[in-house]
Formats: C-alpha cells, structure tokens, sequence
C-alpha cells in the first residue's frame, strides 16, 4: 500500500507517517520546496517537493499512489479570507485534481480530507454535536475553508468515483503541539488571561489516538463517504490545563476575559493587525476554542470503526510534561543566549 501525505512534516503528519511506515505503508510525503524533510528522510519517506497553491508542481504527485492523506493546510488562526481560501480550498482542489483528473492509472482507491471541529461554528456552543450537526458560518476565515473544503471534497470525490472519509478532529495535542508551545510562549511574553474563567471543556484529542482512528478509518470500508469526529472527553478544562502547563515553568495565568469581550477584542485586533501582517494576540477562533463547549460527540468513530483512547489523560499530561522539561525549556535558553 502506497499513501501520499501532504503537510507530513507538520506535527499531525509526522506522527501519522511514523504510524503508516510502522505497518510497512510505502510513503511519498509532500514538502514544501524549502522545507526540511531530514526526519522524514531517515524512516524512507519519498519526498516530493511541490505547493498545494501552485498546481505546475505537483506533476506526478500522486502517481502510483493508493491513498492520499490530506493534512496540509493553514494552521495560524488569523489571516485574510482570501489567504486561507487559496490554501484549504485551492490547494484541496488542486490535490484533488492531481489525484484523479490527471491520473492515467486512475490508481488512487481513497482521498482523507482532514477538516477539523471548527467548521461547526466555534462562536457557539457545540458540545454534543455528532456529524451530521450543521455546519455554521462565523466570518472566521479557518473555519468558514474548512466547510467549503469539505462540500469540494464531497463533491469532487462523488462525481468521480473515488472515496473519501473526513477527519474532524477535536483540539490536537500532544508532545510539540500548538496546543502546548504556543500557550508556554505566552505565558513569557506577558500575562496570560482564562476565557470564560477557563470553565470550559478542554475538548482534547491526544495525537497518537488520533493517528489511530485516521488509520482505522483509512483501512474501513464503513469510512466510505463518512465523516468523523474525533474527541478523547478527557475530563480536564482550559482553566486546568493551562495552570497545569504554567506550572512547569513557574507561571500562571492573570485574570479573565468574558467570552464576549475576547470575541470582539478578537475581532478588532483581526482587522487592524492582519493586513499590516502582525499577528493578533487574540481572535476570534482562539476566544471560540477557549470559551465555548466544543466536546462534540465522537461515538460514531467508537461504534463504527472500533475507535479508542488508548493514551488517557494522566498518560498524555505526562508525556506531554517530558517534551516541555526535555525540549521546550532547554530549547528557549538556548534561543536567549
């Protein structure tokens, strides 16, 4: 079985091709033309270099290819519109033709689009919501792509006859994660408020169960047309967690934002600072993901692909505390000397 992964030296794809190559899966990994693939290189990955907006390179990317794992995408949560519909959107296109359009062999059996729990509107309350939940537009540009990359996906893949299964995952952490280096690089740069009072649900996915469940997925016939969420319901909220990884370098976090003041503050920031391309230090989509419920259901991955959270939460903490003490802190001291 050959598989083509794009985004593969992000942190969800690298954990992906180490899971793929483990069960002796040939893997082409698309990069970037000036992105490093040194750890991809060591576990045998073909490496093809190419952008997903600039369709003249990926002649051949797909060729012999038996799946494609889609996971390249925009994962800064502030930009234009128009940025983000060039990548999640052209970009899916682009791949999408590549893989059938322009393939002789016609070889490529099934195209996983790995979507996200934000296109179900993270400006509200969607704990509980399975799958088939609509979908609600923000005006958030990560979230609104994501939707329409979806409809393309689903449409594109119908009309040709090639299957598909969309991944919607909950909050990816893990060792490295956003999820961890971004909120400690907070903490140092100045006070770190909660949302909401850190009351909500941390919604979390650890990233080896998530690579668990894309594979089952990706080996399922039932995954055929399907779409699935994937959300550990680890009992830990934002106020907890975030005091858990301020503790490990001695911070905690500073007072509170209301979940409506952080939106609109979230809002305004977007507006003055993403055209001068300054990244806000808050928006709409970090106050949506801190502030609201966002634990939908995830059962129907648990029903219909036998889906497990093998890692629970006191192991991924415990993980996840490693990588901060081993590489995270020793790193940051390295970088100020």
């Amino acid at each position: 079985m050959k598989a083509l992964v794009t985004g593969a030296g992000g942190f969800i794809g690298s954990f992906l091709v180490k899971a793929l190559r483990s069960k002796e899966y040939e893997i082409r990994g698309l990069f970037l033309p000036n992105e490093d693939a040194t750890e991809s290189e060591k576990l045998g990955v073909e490496i093809f270099r190419g952008d997903l907006t600039k369709p003249e390179t990926l002649d051949g990317v797909a060729d012999g290819v038996d799946i494609v794992f889609h996971l390249a995408t925009r994962v800064l949560d502030w930009g234009s519109m128009e940025v983000f519909r060039k990548i999640m959107v052209g970009g899916t296109e682009n791949l999408l033709y590549e893989s059938v359009s322009k393939q002789s062999s016609g070889k490529v059996k099934r195209f996983i689009y790995f979507s996200s729990i934000a296109a179900l509107g993270c400006g509200r309350d969607i704990g509980g919501l399975d799958e088939d939940a609509q979908r609600l537009r923000l005006g958030i540009p990560y979230s609104d792509t994501k939707i329409d990359a979806e409809d393309l996906v689903r449409d594109f893949c119908s009309v040709n006859n090639l299957e598909y299964t969309i991944i919607r995952p909950a909050n990816v952490f893990g060792p490295g994660s956003v999820w961890v280096s971004d909120i400690l690089d907070a903490f140092y740069r100045g006070p770190l408020p909660l949302i909401n009072g850190g009351k909500e649900p941390g919604a979390f996915v650890y990233i080896t169960n998530l690579v668990d469940g894309t594979i089952l997925a990706a080996e399922s016939k039932k995954a055929n047309g399907r779409v699935y969420h994937f959300n550990d319901n680890y009992d830990i909220t934002w106020g907890k967690y975030i005091e858990t990884l301020g503790s490990w370098i001695g911070k905690k976090p500073m007072g509170n934002l209301p979940f409506k003041l952080a939106w609109w503050l979230g809002h305004l920031m977007e507006i003055l600072l993403s055209p001068l391309g300054i990244r806000p230090t808050m928006t709409r989509l970090a106050a949506g993901v801190m502030g609201k419920n966002l634990n939908v259901d995830s059962s129907r991955a648990r029903k219909e692909l036998g889906w497990k959270s093998e890692v629970n939460l006191n192991k991924a903490m415990a993980e996840i505390e490693k990588w901060a003490k081993e590489v995270y802190i020793p790193g940051r001291k390295k970088k100020k000397k």
